[in-house]
């Protein structure tokens, strides 16, 4: 078996089989559209061939083309959006070929940035049905296989147009915040005790300070919102009890994130932040749809999507790899 990134010429092979499936809702007509966009791009497309790897010859199919492994990103390869082999490949041959594949780009991408992560979305109830399961579970295998071990669940909501946004409470005052160094106080401060898994984990590693800076990169310049959005929050005597970024990706506005400061939990300001960030989407952002994820275990966080109209549509399955310090 041969691994290697696609070319231009590759593409139309590719899309021949991107088929939406329960565990992967990647279109040909979407896959397309996103190279075109950017985010996808030939050299994070990689694909595992039978033979010489030629590209010429004539395997299953016509083509040779065993398997695809597509990565998103912007100047580097930042997820894994989607694994796809030929169909009627067996079982134990995909978990083989997506596993060697998926190791053979890691490897390629450089072991000096962080391994990106696999994330599935899925239904709501996904484990209760038998054909979601069959088609996560060979690629859970691979992705495993290619040392994606540690798992998160996360569950995502979504606001529509229609559902009442509730009026500001009066308790906040909300002030739109140019200062970065602000942000990054207060992403450092809000980590403590924190359910967001993700930043608690890379916080563990790389220092509390560092991970504040990378989350405000990140919302910054990885999305393309508006940085005018974001926003602190403040009690009547101006102390600052959170902060909130309103933000969107490719596709939507989406609640990008939202922080109460340890020592002001429990007061129901999350309430208040998360309905301004509704706000500023809806009444700037025009938008019809807005999405949202938190952590399975954010309890707090999916009771306040819930009050706030946001409804739970489907879950996400991220598979990562361990984190370790350079």
């Amino acid at each position: 078996m041969t691994y290697r990134p696609a070319t231009a010429s590759d593409i139309d092979r590719v899309t021949s089989l991107v088929v939406p499936d329960p565990a992967s809702p990647l279109t040909a007509g979407a896959f397309r559209e996103r190279l075109a966009a950017g985010e996808y791009r030939p050299e994070w497309t990689w694909l595992a061939e039978a033979g010489t790897g030629t590209g010429t010859g004539a395997g299953p199919g016509g083509d040779g083309i065993e398997a695809a492994a597509i990565w998103w990103g912007d100047s580097a390869p930042n997820g894994l959006d989607a694994m796809v082999t030929r169909p009627g490949l067996p079982r134990d041959r995909r978990v083989a070929t997506a596993g060697g594949l998926v190791a053979a780009a890691h490897r390629a991408f450089g072991a000096s940035r962080t391994t990106p992560a696999f994330s599935v979305q899925l239904p709501v109830g996904w484990r209760e049905r038998h054909d979601v399961i069959a088609a996560l579970s060979w690629r859970w295998e691979a992705a495993v296989a290619a040392g994606l071990t540690d798992e998160l669940e996360r569950l995502r909501f979504e606001w529509t147009a229609g559902t009442p946004v509730p009026p500001p409470a009066g308790r906040l005052a909300f002030v739109r915040e140019p200062d970065d160094q602000v942000f990054t106080e207060l992403f450092r401060r809000a980590l403590a005790g924190t359910l967001d898994a993700t930043s608690r984990r890379m916080a563990d590693v790389v220092g509390e300070l560092s991970q504040a800076r990378s989350d405000v990169g990140f919302y910054r310049d990885r999305l393309p919102g508006n940085r005018g959005w974001w926003f602190t929050a403040h009690a009547p005597g101006g102390e600052p009890v959170g902060f909130g970024i309103p933000a969107r990706n490719s596709e939507v506005p989406v609640v990008g994130y939202l922080g109460v400061l340890p020592e002001h939990r429990g007061r129901g300001y999350i309430d208040e932040i998360l309905a301004e960030v509704t706000r500023i989407l809806v009444t700037e952002a025009r938008a019809d749809v807005i999405r949202a994820d938190t952590d399975v275990a954010n309890k707090p966080m999916a009771a306040a999507f819930e009050r706030a109209g946001y409804r739970n549509t489907a879950r996400r399955v991220v598979l990562s790899a361990p984190l370790r310090l350079a």
